[in-house]
């Protein structure tokens, strides 16, 4: 069994698809299962997974949203960690590693977050001070806004069959 399942939701994303997967497949930390959830592309997505053959999980369903896909992600996923990343996004190569030192070291906490950071138009941005990530008990200020970035949290499987899914109707 893998340490880590990793979850890309792709909806008409194939170009932007393969700097993602090649970001979790150069991870220092090796001990994953990589599942990408196609949500109804018709940009060639399936083929760009082809090439991929036998590194990748792909799941093809109807558009459904990406909480639909991160959803079904999470139910074929083999790990007791579930992370997420954007079909947008991509991860420096210790990402994994960096979770796995976190979690030995705290193994009561269920959710965590590394940094992130933001690059527009080739260029480094500093997010706006109120998307900046506080340390410790953030239940209450993600209330007001959300402090959780998908492609930088780190989730026990056990969340989600305790309290539930990702609410397919909001996003």
């Amino acid at each position: 069994m893998p340490f880590f399942t990793v979850i890309i939701p792709a909806y008409n994303r194939r170009e932007m698809l393969k700097n993602a997967v090649d970001s979790v497949l150069a991870q220092s930390d090796s001990d994953f299962e990589l599942i990408v959830v196609d949500d109804g592309s018709d940009d060639g997505t399936s083929g760009l997974i082809d090439g991929y053959a036998g590194r990748i999980k792909y799941i093809y369903q109807q558009n459904s949203g990406v909480s639909s896909a991160r959803n079904r992600g999470i139910a074929v996923s083999n790990s007791p960690y579930i992370t997420l990343l954007d079909s947008d996004d991509t991860w420096h190569k210790d990402k994994l590693i960096r979770h796995r030192e976190f979690i030995k070291n705290n193994p009561r906490i269920s959710i965590h977050q590394t940094e992130d950071i933001w690059i527009r138009k080739g260029v480094r941005v500093n997010p706006r001070l109120k998307h900046q990530k506080p340390q410790g008990r953030i239940f209450m200020q993600s209330l007001q806004l959300c402090m959780i970035s998908p492609s930088s949290v780190c989730i026990s499987k056990d969340i989600f069959e305790k309290y539930g899914m990702f609410d397919e109707k909001s996003m």
